[in-house]
């Protein structure tokens, strides 16, 4: 397909058009961006200046006098309610599993409390053993101690001889 001159001329004058309202735009656009970038900063400078002190200030006259009495009823209920409830509850499920673990094993319950069946000697038994053997001992070392010979204790039948000079 062949154009002729003067269509080619007319095209390429319309392709320059094209480029400069290009170039146009991307200088708008740059432009535009510019202006967004000083408007958010000029947003954020007055929300610092001027917002946040006015919600800071409403927020701790009006909301936070509420949370905190919100957090003290929340303290008292639980602390004064909930858990000495709880607490009783767990308590007597905790015996009333102790009790029937005992009878398993074959523990007498006396007055809520488990006792055991004695297994052994006692401490009582245990001192009267050690005493017992010690007495016995010191027994024996007296005997053996009265009854050896000790050759020391003799005395000779013919006196000492002066030794010779």
């Amino acid at each position: 397909m062949s154009l002729t001159r003067k269509r080619k001329k007319e095209l390429r004058r319309l392709q320059n058009d094209a480029t400069d309202l290009w170039e146009h735009q991307q200088e708008l656009v740059g432009h535009a961006a510019g202006i967004a970038r000083e408007a958010g900063r000029q947003l954020g400078n007055a929300g610092r200046e001027q917002v946040f002190p006015v919600v800071q200030d409403a927020y701790k006259r009006n909301v936070a006098p509420t949370v905190d009495r919100g957090i003290k009823i929340g303290r008292h209920v639980v602390d004064d309610k909930v858990v000495p409830l709880v607490g009783g509850v767990v308590g007597s499920a905790l015996s009333a599993w102790d009790v029937a673990n005992a009878k398993r094993q074959g523990l007498t319950v006396s007055n809520g409390r488990i006792v055991k069946k004695k297994q052994g000697p006692g401490l009582g038994s245990i001192v009267a053993i050690v005493l017992g053997a010690a007495a016995a001992a010191g027994v024996l070392y007296a005997a053996w101690q009265a009854l050896r010979a000790d050759d020391e204790l003799w005395v000779a039948d013919d006196p000492l001889a002066a030794p010779d000079a």
